[in-house]
């Protein structure tokens, strides 16, 4: 499917908040004017922008409030990713060299700190409090899925509970704050907004399930990067956690073993995934996606029918369907 059909009913819209996005990215320092400027080469589906600007549609309306809060979504949406950039040391982001890559880490970390006070500064001048609430909580949530998922990396001992409490941080909160800071520029009512919300951290979920999916059964073409890459970094993601927990504890103890070395990860990642399609990982991890797909689409069943709701519907499909 493609992202233009679900962004069409909100096509006007999109264009109106990436030329306030590019105004509020400038900046009078040339170096940090240029690398900003680049932050922008590197956009990419914008979809935490587009469900900011989808759920204030479908509660009522686009304000000036919607726009600067997609903008304060997208900034530090941009700035956790060059974070993570530094953080993985990638070279690559959406096709082209990071920015890491061209101004090494120091630039990388400042401007990631730019972006995200330029953010936080924008909306206290405009007075958005209930956009800044929302977006502190997300950042804390952020960092906190990030770290339970480093924790437990180097333990080898995540489970289900665990997996889905740091994808949930660390994926669902911002897609759910998107959707909530939408609604709440739209309505007063707690209920949509909470409905909303749900939505959001529910489609969090099934995105970054299919996304984990895509490292077993992906093509590379497609989706910019090796096959087994996670595997590599030992991110133990759904799929190999389901392999493990149906497996004795020889077997357990071979996979990590092999997970444990760096070298036998880089020899040895299909032996991984092999072990992960015969022990049902994927389709175990499809069908939890799925479940999580269920819940988005009934968290909008409050909601009267809108060319709005029909495009976060169609979101939903898009995310279980994308190959890249």
């Amino acid at each position: 499917m493609d992202i233009n059909l679900v962004t069409s009913s909100v096509t006007e819209e999109l264009k109106q908040f990436q030329e306030r996005y590019k105004t509020v990215l400038h900046s009078s320092n040339s170096l940090v004017d240029k690398v900003t400027r680049y932050v922008l080469r590197q956009q990419g589906k914008q979809i935490r922008p587009t469900l900011v600007i989808l759920a204030a549609k479908a509660c009522g309306g686009v304000h000036d409030v919607t726009y600067r809060g997609a903008i304060m979504v997208e900034l530090l949406h941009s700035a956790t990713l060059i974070h993570d950039d530094v953080v993985d040391g990638a070279e690559m982001r959406r096709g082209i060299p990071s920015i890491n890559a061209l101004w090494k880490n120091k630039i990388s970390v400042l401007i990631g700190d730019y972006l995200l006070s330029k953010g936080l500064l924008y909306s206290l001048e405009n007075k958005d409090y209930r956009s800044l609430h929302l977006v502190s909580e997300a950042v804390r949530r952020m960092s906190e899925g990030e770290i339970l998922q480093i924790q437990k990396t180097r333990s080898l001992d995540i489970t289900e509970e665990d997996y889905v409490s740091v994808i949930a941080d660390k994926t669902g909160s911002l897609i759910a704050t998107s959707c909530a800071i939408g609604a709440a520029t739209a309505t007063d009512s707690e209920d949509e907004i909470a409905s909303l919300k749900s939505y959001g951290e529910f489609l969090g979920l099934a995105f970054q399930i299919r996304d984990d999916l895509l490292d077993y059964t992906g093509d590379s073409k497609k989706t910019g990067k090796q096959l087994g890459i996670d595997i590599k970094d030992r991110k133990i993601t759904l799929p190999l956690i389901h392999a493990l927990r149906q497996s004795d504890k020889s077997e357990q103890n071979r996979i990590k073993s092999i997970l444990k070395s760096s070298r036998k990860r880089s020899v040895r990642t299909a032996e991984v995934i092999d072990f992960v399609t015969r022990k049902g990982g994927l389709e175990y991890s499809a069908t939890v996606a799925e479940g999580f797909a269920d819940k988005a689409l009934e968290s909008l069943a409050r909601f009267p029918e809108s060319d709005a709701k029909r495009s976060l519907q169609l979101l939903v499909d898009f995310v279980m369907k994308r190959q890249h």
